[in-house]
């Protein structure tokens, strides 16, 4: 069985930074690109961040670039969000997603508040 862990959200300032994970089990992690997105309330889910299999490229969404890192462990099947510089337009729900076995995956989420 596919799953997916996030943690690492939480109430934060602005400015300030916060480091998401995601755990993941039931597939062979270092074959697939990972990928974060977000969803804040009202609005469509969007994607963040994404990284290939090995970690050698990655992708941003112009609204984080400079701002975000996403990064993966192979050996630990975790992928991570590094995100400094928080804004009140962060505030989201942040989901990581996997494409596997024709079909997609998501985690639970975590929700990410930025506010002073």
């Amino acid at each position: 069985e596919v799953q997916l862990v996030e943690s690492g959200g939480g109430l934060v300032q602005p400015g300030g930074s916060l480091r998401l994970s995601c755990v993941t089990s039931g597939f062979t992690f270092r074959v697939y690109a990972m990928s974060w997105y977000r969803q804040a309330p009202g609005k469509e889910r969007e994607l963040v961040a994404g990284i290939t299999s090995a970690g050698d490229s990655t992708n941003y969404a112009d609204y984080v670039k400079g701002r975000f890192t996403i990064s993966r462990d192979n050996a630990k099947n975790t992928v991570y969000l590094q995100m400094n510089s928080l804004k009140p337009e962060d505030t989201a729900v942040y989901y990581c997603r996997v494409f596997y076995g024709r079909r997609e995956y998501w985690g639970q989420g975590t929700q990410v508040t930025v506010s002073s």
